[in-house]
C-alpha cells in the first residue's frame, strides 16, 4: 500500500518523473475544464433550464453565500479563486469511488501547492483593496513589535493549511486500504462513503479558511476623522 501517489512512478527519465500525483492532478483539471465548457455552453436566462445548469447555479450561489458570510465585500470578486479551490479539493475526494484512483490531495506536494496559492493570493487581494501602504501597515498593528509575530503567522498558517488537508486525505485513504485487506467487502464501501463526506468537509474547510485569510487582509479600517465624527454624533 502506498502512503502517497508520489510513490507511484509511471514514467522516469533521469531526474524527470511522472508520478500518480501529477497524472491524477491533470486528470482532475481536465475534467473540471471540459465539464465547465460543456455546462456553460448551453446556459439560458429563461426559467426552463437544464439540470446541469441548475446544479451549477446551486454550487455557485452556495459558494457566493459562504464568501459573503465571511464578511467579504463583493463576493463575486473572490468567487473564481475560492470556488476553484473548493471544486478541486471536492472533485479530488469525489473521484475516490473510482478503482485505482488515488487522490492527489493525499500528496504533501499538492496540498503545499494549494496552500502557496492562498499564501500568494492573500497579499494580492489585500494590496488591491487597501493599497501597498495600507496592507503593509497591518503587519505593524497595533505596535511595531508585532511585525515578526505577524510574519510568522503568515508562514505558519500556510503550513497548517497544507498539513491539515494532507493529513486528513492521506489518513482516509490509508484506512480504506487497510479495511479492504482485512475486512469483508461491504464495510469498506461504508467507509468509502464516509471518506467522501470527510473529503467534502475538508474542501469546505480549506476554502473557508482561504476566504477568512483574504477577509483579514482586505479589511479596511475607517479613517480616524470619520470614527470621531460618529462618536460625537452619538
Amino acid at each position: 500500500m502506498r502512503l502517497s501517489p508520489d510513490e507511484w512512478i509511471l514514467w522516469q527519465s533521469g531526474f524527470v518523473k511522472l508520478n500518480g500525483t501529477i497524472v491524477f492532478t491533470w486528470a482532475i483539471m481536465l475534467v473540471l475544464t471540459i465539464g465547465s465548457l460543456l455546462i456553460t455552453r448551453t446556459l439560458s436566462p429563461e426559467i426552463k433550464r437544464t439540470r446541469w445548469q441548475n446544479l451549477l447555479e446551486i454550487i455557485v450561489t452556495g459558494i457566493v453565500e459562504q464568501i459573503k458570510s465571511i464578511g467579504l465585500r463583493k463576493p463575486e470578486k473572490y468567487l473564481a479563486f475560492i470556488g476553484t479551490l473548493f471544486l478541486f479539493v471536492a472533485t479530488a475526494s469525489l473521484f475516490t469511488i473510482l478503482p485505482g484512483y488515488e487522490p492527489p490531495t493525499g500528496s504533501l506536494s499538492t496540498t503545499c501547492a494549494l496552500a502557496l496559492c492562498v499564501f500568494v493570493a492573500v497579499p494580492i487581494f489585500g494590496i488591491e483593496d487597501q493599497g501597498v501602504g495600507g496592507y503593509l501597515k497591518s503587519y505593524i498593528e497595533p505596535t511595531f513589535i508585532m511585525l515578526p509575530f505577524n510574519l510568522i503567522s503568515e508562514v505558519s498558517r500556510t503550513l497548517a493549511l497544507a498539513i491539515r488537508l494532507f493529513g486528513n486525505m492521506m489518513s482516509g485513504a490509508m484506512i480504506i486500504g487497510i479495511l479492504l485487506s482485512i475486512t469483508p467487502f461491504l464495510f469498506p464501501i461504508v467507509m468509502t462513503l464516509l471518506g467522501l463526506l470527510t473529503g467534502m468537509v475538508q474542501a469546505y474547510i480549506f476554502s473557508i479558511l482561504a476566504a477568512v485569510y483574504i477577509a483579514a487582509a482586505t479589511r479596511v479600517r475607517q479613517p480616524k476623522v470619520e470614527t470621531e465624527t460618529t462618536i460625537t454624533t452619538e
